[in-house]
């Protein structure tokens, strides 16, 4: 099936409420019509990083969530069609705010469940996101060396006080600490290198850190894997890095955590990041910003 010609193709930001940072999507509130051919086409005219699709007219949730609507949601990258993809989960979030108004939501994706609510904090809406049950898992020795490789890095360069796992919150991530921010800033990658590894270990992103307090964290995204060098703000890897935080006894049992992304893109953006010590799941909350009025 081809795109059909009276498709509405949205354009928010995520994690800004400026539309020159943040993370731009593509949203489609009515892909009823598409099928993943036409999605991945409409992702890869775009050009973000993802874009997401909803199918369906969000029917009442079940007893689990009363008053929430319910919908099915689909990510897709401009290569491929993804799990889970928190900037797409909080633009669309946002675009049914601006036309229903605030409420609670819940999506299905292909990794499950994810409940998000959006609120208004003055002049600005806010979606709050809660991830899907989290995993964290060691690295194999061979496979963080490549990894290295392929960045470019010296092992000598991470941080020892957070130790490299992959951590999963919907989608898998390579969590790689830098020591210094100036490590974090130098990032000139093997692209096709750095694909391979991520295929063969089935990794959406890296997520490159760098501590700049107890709770505050600057990060960085390379995603050869969906086409792109790097995502500008990326919800799915900010949950995912809290629960491996939590994982490691890094970080308080509840917690607020600040994760900056962005900002060695021209394009920054700010995510919120809440641990709470009576549910493993993470929530990842933050802002955003229709594109082009």
């Amino acid at each position: 099936m081809s795109r059909h010609p009276d498709t509405q193709v949205l354009r928010y930001t995520a994690f800004s409420a400026d539309p020159e940072g943040g993370n731009p999507a593509g949203v489609v509130l009515d892909a009823s019509g598409l099928d993943g051919a036409a999605m991945l086409a409409v992702a890869a005219e775009l050009g973000y990083s993802e874009s997401a699709f909803l199918t369906g007219r969000g029917e009442p949730a079940g007893a689990g969530a009363p008053g929430a609507r319910e919908y099915t949601i689909r990510y897709f990258s401009p290569k491929a069609e993804v799990p889970f993809c928190g900037h797409a989960t909080v633009a669309t979030a946002l675009a049914l705010a601006e036309r229903d108004g605030p409420g609670d939501l819940v999506f299905n994706t292909l990794a499950g469940t994810v409940p998000v609510t959006v609120t208004r904090e003055g002049a600005e809406l806010r979606a709050t996101l809660t991830s899907v049950e989290p995993d964290v898992m060691d690295i194999a020795p061979d496979d963080l060396a490549e990894a290295l490789a392929a960045l470019d890095w010296p092992a000598a360069g991470l941080d020892p006080a957070l130790p490299p796992r992959i951590a999963f919150a919907g989608a898998r991530h390579l969590v790689l600490a830098a020591a210094t921010r100036e490590r974090l800033a130098d990032l000139s990658y093997d692209f096709a290198r750095l694909e391979a590894l991520m295929h063969r270990l089935d990794l959406t992103t890296l997520q490159l850190v760098w501590r700049a307090a107890p709770d505050v964290f600057h990060v960085r995204d390379p995603f050869p894997v969906g086409g792109v060098v790097e995502d500008p703000a990326t919800g799915a890897a900010a949950a995912a890095f809290g629960a491996y935080l939590r994982d490691q006894g890094l970080v308080p049992e509840a917690v607020v955590l600040t994760l900056h992304q962005g900002e060695d893109m021209g394009r920054p953006g700010t995510l919120t990041v809440e641990l709470r010590a009576d549910d493993a799941r993470v929530q990842v909350s933050g802002t955003g910003t229709r594109i082009g009025g």
